[in-house]
């Protein structure tokens, strides 16, 4: 297995995809019932084929990543080939980017020397789905890339 199970919550919303699924393995709903009584090992390696397939898919279309820490905000825009990074780090303990708070802080103090921003990139690995996986076992979620593009006009 490259990447790791969906969740419960994860394959109840993907529900519709994981019957498509099954039926392109020839297993109907019977057969399903039937293979997690009897081989619950087998069932749990369709599960896994499937959660490796649709984390392939997302990690291939993904473009944004946002992540957001007490005093870090990581703004990733995800190429073929690199990524670049906006890091907005917060140098005073009263700002709380977690917080609705702690971002109008942001917004209203982003000129101030209380906020440093970082610009980098950075070239994937060999398997860039990989690497962006990592970033969203680390907490990093997908995103339209909005903030980015504000940020990447304003420097």
């Amino acid at each position: 297995m490259k990447y790791t199970r969906l969740t419960k919550e994860q394959l109840e919303e993907l529900h519709p995809e994981f019957i498509r699924f099954l039926a392109s393995q020839s297993i109907d709903k019977q057969q399903w019932d039937e293979l997690k009584e009897q081989q619950p090992e087998r069932a749990e390696e369709q599960l896994d084929v499937f959660s490796d397939l649709i984390w392939e898919a997302v990690t291939d279309k993904a473009e944004w990543l946002e992540h957001y820490s007490k005093n870090h905000i990581f703004l990733f825009k995800l190429g073929r080939e690199n990524m670049e990074s906006i890091v907005i780090h917060a140098h005073t303990a009263h700002a709380d980017f977690l917080t609705e708070g702690g971002l109008q802080w942001l917004n209203e103090n982003i000129f101030s020397d209380e906020v440093q921003i970082n610009r980098g990139t950075k070239d994937f690995s060999e398997d860039r789905n990989g690497d962006v996986f990592s970033l969203i076992e680390q907490g990093a979620i997908l995103s339209e890339g909005d903030l980015y593009k504000q940020l990447e006009d304003m420097f």
